[in-house]
């Protein structure tokens, strides 16, 4: 009798080497999730990038505002002689304020290459938590976050808002009178 309870394993031992088991193929699944992620790549390559691109596109869009407003002032300040005159120099700054809107096509390709970037980021999350069944939580206090947020809203420096309800104009000038 005693070789056999020897032999024989207590059904109370089942339970913990299954949940070692669970735990095991959990960590193995982790693991997969987080090699998908591929951070050093994201970090290395695809946000600086997105920064690159997106620094060029305010650059870009700078230099052909600045571009565009020296023209329009060139075009205001021409004194010529004749109608012939005023219409070539008029002409000549009209294409410079036409070359200089080339740089949308320009920034359109920058910003997708960042839209494409943060695509693939929001994927890999996306996979990640699927994979390690994780759920949005409460999330730690934030002091600085707050204090960004409390100062966008008192000075209403949300920016340009998607596809919301336009404020009108006269809403708009009684600010300003």
């Amino acid at each position: 009798m005693a070789a056999c309870a020897s032999t024989a394993e207590p059904t109370g031992q089942a339970i913990p080497v299954t949940e070692l088991m669970e735990i095991a193929d959990y960590i193995t699944k982790l693991k997969r999730g987080i090699a998908a992620l591929r951070a050093q790549e994201l970090t290395r390559d695809r946000i600086p990038m997105a920064h690159d691109e997106l620094g060029s596109v305010v650059a870009a869009t700078a230099s052909a505002t600045n571009r565009i407003m020296e023209s329009a002032e060139a075009m205001l300040a021409i004194e010529a002689k004749t109608l012939d005159d005023y219409r070539a120099r008029v002409e000549a700054h009209i294409g410079d304020i036409f070359e200089a809107c080339t740089f949308q096509d320009i920034t359109g390709q920058r910003i997708s290459k960042v839209v494409d970037a943060l695509g693939q980021l929001e994927k890999r999350l996306s996979q990640f938590s699927t994979v390690v069944n994780v759920r949005d939580g409460e999330a730690e206090h934030d002091p600085e976050e707050a204090r960004r947020k409390a100062r966008a809203e008192k000075l209403m420096l949300n920016g340009p808002q998607l596809k919301g309800p336009e404020t009108p104009q006269d809403a708009i000038d009684a600010l300003f009178s």
